[in-house]
C-alpha cells in the first residue's frame, strides 16, 4: 500500500492484483476478452459480416443514386440523357466524320455504338466511384463499425442500377434499328452479371490504391479514356487493324471491357453475329469476373484495418 498526502488528505493505491503479475499484454487481454479495435477479421469472418450489411448495402446504393441529380431539374431523366448525349457525340464524330461504322449498316453500328457506350460507361463509373469510395468517405468509415468493402460495393451496385436504367433506351434503340427481341436477348443477364463482378473486384482495387493515393483520382480519367479508345467501343477493332498484326488485335479484342460490350452486342444486335466475338467468349468473360472478383476482394480485404488511418 502506499499513501499521498496533498492538503490534508490521504489517498491509498493498491498493488496489481498478483494473479495478473507477469502476464504479457497479449494473454491478459485474451484472459478478459479483450480484442484490439479494428482489427481485420478472417477472410471467411469478414465475407460473413459484409453479407450481414447487405441492406446497407443496397439502400445506400438507391440512396446515392437518387442524390446524384437530386439539384437538376430534369433529375433522374440525366441516367439516361448522359450517356445517350455521349453516344450521339460519338456517332456525329465517329460515325458519320470518320466513318468508324464501316462494314457495318446504320441498322448495325447505331446500336453497336449506343451498346459500347452504355457498357463501357458502366464500368467507367464503377472504377471512378471505387477510386473515391473510401478518400471521399473518411467521415463514414471513422465514424463507424463497418466492413469497409461495403462502401465499393455499394458504388458498383449503384453504376449497375443506373445501368438498367439506361438498359431502357437501349432496347428502344436497338428495336428502331431492326432488332427484335429474341431469345438471345436472354444472354445479356449472364453477360452483365459477369461483368458487375469485375467492376466490383475492379472497384475494390482502385478503392485500396485511392485510399492510400489520393492523388490517383486526377490520374484515371486518363487512364478510362486510353481504355476506351483500346476496347472498339467506338468501332470494330477486327476492321480498324485489319493491316496490323494480329496479335495486337487480339490482345485489345480478349480486354475484358471489349469481351462484355460484344456478348451484349450480341445478345441484342441481330447483324452482329458470333464471328465477331473472339474464340471461348464466355469462358473468358468468366475468368476475368472470377480473377477480379476474388482477387480485388482479398487485396483489399488484406488492408482492412489500415483504412481512415492516418
Amino acid at each position: 500500500m502506499s499513501d499521498i498526502h496533498q492538503g490534508g488528505a490521504v489517498a491509498t493505491s493498491a498493488p496489481p492484483s498478483s494473479v495478473d503479475e507477469g502476464l504479457a499484454p497479449g494473454d491478459l487481454a485474451a484472459k478478459y476478452g479483450l480484442s484490439v479495435s479494428g482489427a481485420r477479421p478472417g477472410l471467411f469472418e469478414y465475407v460473413r459480416q459484409l453479407w450481414s450489411r447487405r441492406h446497407f448495402i443496397v439502400a445506400f446504393s438507391s440512396a446515392k443514386l437518387t442524390a446524384q441529380y437530386s439539384q437538376a431539374k430534369l433529375g433522374q431523366v440525366w441516367q439516361v440523357a448522359t450517356p445517350l448525349l455521349n453516344a450521339l457525340v460519338y456517332y456525329l464524330i465517329f460515325g458519320l466524320i470518320l466513318g468508324a461504322g464501316r462494314g457495318m449498316g446504320k441498322d448495325v453500328y447505331i446500336p453497336f455504338l449506343v451498346t459500347g457506350i452504355f457498357v463501357f460507361t458502366f464500368t467507367q463509373n464503377s472504377v471512378m466511384a471505387g477510386v473515391r469510395a473510401i478518400s471521399g468517405n473518411l467521415g463514414l468509415v471513422r465514424a463507424l463499425h463497418f466492413p469497409r468493402a461495403s462502401l465499393p460495393v455499394s458504388f458498383s451496385l449503384q453504376q449497375l442500377q443506373q445501368l438498367l436504367f439506361s438498359m431502357v433506351v437501349l432496347v428502344a434503340v436497338a428495336m428502331v434499328s431492326g432488332s427484335y427481341p429474341a431469345m438471345s436477348w436472354l444472354l445479356v443477364v449472364p453477360a452483365l452479371f459477369l461483368q458487375f463482378v469485375f467492376n466490383v473486384g475492379i472497384a475494390l482495387i482502385m478503392a485500396r490504391a485511392g485510399a492510400k493515393t489520393p492523388d490517383l483520382a486526377q490520374l484515371m480519367p486518363f487512364i478510362m479514356r486510353t481504355w476506351m479508345y483500346a476496347s472498339g467501343v467506338m468501332f470494330s477493332i477486327p476492321v480498324m487493324l485489319k493491316d496490323k498484326p494480329a496479335w495486337i488485335a487480339d490482345v485489345l479484342m480478349y480486354n475484358p471491357a471489349a469481351i462484355y460490350m460484344d456478348l451484349v452486342r450480341f445478345a441484342l444486335i441481330d447483324g452482329y453475329g458470333a464471328e465477331n466475338l473472339p474464340a471461348h467468349v464466355w469462358a473468358v468473360a468468366a475468368g476475368w469476373a472470377v480473377l477480379f472478383g476474388a482477387g480485388g476482394f482479398v487485396y483489399f480485404w488484406k488492408a482492412e484495418e489500415r483504412y481512415g488511418r492516418g
